[in-house]
Order: structure tokens, then C-alpha cells, then sequence
């Protein structure tokens, strides 16, 4: 797997670490939660950067083509 597959199947799986969609898979976080985050600022670091991919898969539907990379 490339690198760029590799940090997209990581970010799917990130667990959010905090807030009220705590303990969540990152691609499982409802769109306007992540919309929230892009007029509000994602937070600094790898999670942020995460959250960003998130916001971009979501808005541009490619949600579904992902669900199968979610690993328990």
C-alpha cells in the first residue's frame, strides 16, 4: 500500500479522542460535525489534519467507497 493509502485507511480509523462524538471512528463522525470544525478551525496536529481529510471525503461523497476499510 502506498503512503497516501496507508494515511487515508489510518485516518478512517482514527478514534475521536474527545467530545461529544468521543470514542467514534473519524469516518463515522456526522458531516456537520466536521463542517463545525472547517468554519472553526480543526485542532493542530495529526488529528487536525485528519479531521480535514474527513471534511473533504465526506464533501465530496466518498463516504461509502471507504466504509469497507473500517477495521474493528
Amino acid at each position: 500500500m502506498i503512503d497516501d493509502q496507508k494515511t487515508l485507511v489510518e485516518a478512517i480509523n482514527t478514534v475521536m479522542p474527545f467530545g461529544k462524538y468521543a470514542g467514534r471512528k473519524l469516518l463515522q463522525l456526522p458531516e456537520p460535525y466536521l463542517v463545525w470544525f472547517h468554519k472553526n478551525g480543526f485542532p493542530q496536529g495529526k488529528l487536525g489534519e485528519q479531521l480535514a481529510l474527513m471534511y473533504e471525503v465526506k464533501l465530496n461523497g466518498l463516504e461509502g467507497i471507504l466504509k469497507p476499510f473500517i477495521t474493528d
